[in-house]
């Protein structure tokens, strides 16, 4: 029996197949692991769980017995690869999960931008509504995503069915690829600043790497329409958020949907928790991968990792 441990399952939450990892071999969890105990916690054992714990350099060589570290979750920017591979240690992260629940949080941050719900929900619960004698409220308006650019920056799976439910919508879409190497023959493809400057939305699907990191500042943000929706569901870092606050604050761009930051949790002092217009600003906590389906395949995917790592110690 194989010997397994999460290190910081809390990242997860309760998820119902949760019990299919328990499965896999003798499996020890713990809900957060701090920096001075991952070794403790770690030796001696063949599998490593981990989403955002690092096992750096000196880690992993205070490890010898270690074989598979299985990441819960697509990014694997915690892990040494290069170390990891130098001494055998096989690493497998989970992809496609998160699909239809980060595209789903997409809209929902830009119809929340767009049609304002909770601001009509609070006119009528006022009781303004009832006193009005009108039978509907012109005092915000609204307008249709229909006939409107989405462009999309990094058109993987994610952004690809980003893509398909704006064409629901009746929306044009456009992308650029932040690889070079995108030429899906669906859509249009873009230049970034000729995409930033034509479009009403803006939403990012890219992963943070050297090409991305900071790829949309104030410079590129003043390409945009004054109007457009800037949309986040990437990486954090890839938007440069001071530079945001400022373009918000000074009506260069019209509102953004963020749900990813350069630090998370964000820091107490980020510009963006400060704005003159807050109405301008929808921020969620890193959530549009954490649907309840998504977990559950990803819970899913860890188990079929280890599952296919065991049959390799078998042979």
């Amino acid at each position: 029996m194989i010997n397994i441990v999460f290190l910081d399952a809390k990242t997860v939450g309760e998820v119902q197949n949760f019990r299919i990892l328990e499965k896999q071999g003798k499996l020890d969890i713990y809900e957060t692991t701090s920096k001075d105990e991952i070794i403790e916690r770690s030796k001696n054992k063949d599998v490593i769980i981990t989403n955002k714990v690092i096992l750096d350099k000196s880690i992993l060589q205070a490890l010898p017995n270690l074989k598979l570290i299985c990441i819960s979750a697509t990014g694997m920017n915690n892990v040494d690869l290069d170390y990891a591979r130098e001494k055998g240690i096989s690493v497998k992260n989970v992809v496609g999960y998160s699909t239809e629940s980060v595209a789903q949080l997409t809209f929902t941050l830009l119809l929340h931008l767009v049609n304002r719900p909770y601001y009509f929900d609070n006119y009528v619960k006022s009781g303004a509504y009832s006193r009005s004698g009108m039978f509907t409220h012109l005092g915000f308006p609204f307008w249709e995503l229909s006939g409107k650019r989405l462009g999309i920056i990094g058109l993987g799976k994610i952004g690809r069915r980003v893509a398909q439910i704006g064409e629901a919508f009746g929306m044009d879409v456009a992308f650029y690829s932040t690889s070079g190497m995108n030429n899906n023959v669906n859509y249009r493809r873009f230049d970034l600043d000729t995409l930033l400057s034509t479009s009403d939305i803006i939403s990012i699907h890219a992963p943070l790497n050297n090409q991305t990191k900071d790829l949309i500042n104030l410079d590129r943000m003043k390409k945009m329409k004054p109007c457009a929706i800037l949309l986040n569901t990437g990486r954090g870092g890839i938007i440069v958020e001071k530079d945001l606050a400022r373009a918000l604050n000074e009506n260069i761009i019209g509102a953004a949907g963020i749900d990813v930051m350069e630090h998370e949790p964000i820091n107490g002092d980020n510009p963006l928790l400060r704005l003159m217009d807050k109405d301008k600003l929808v921020i969620t906590p890193h959530i549009a991968w954490a649907s309840i389906e998504s977990r559950q395949k990803l819970i899913a995917g860890l188990a079929k990792n280890i599952s296919e790592f065991s049959k390799t110690l078998v042979k």
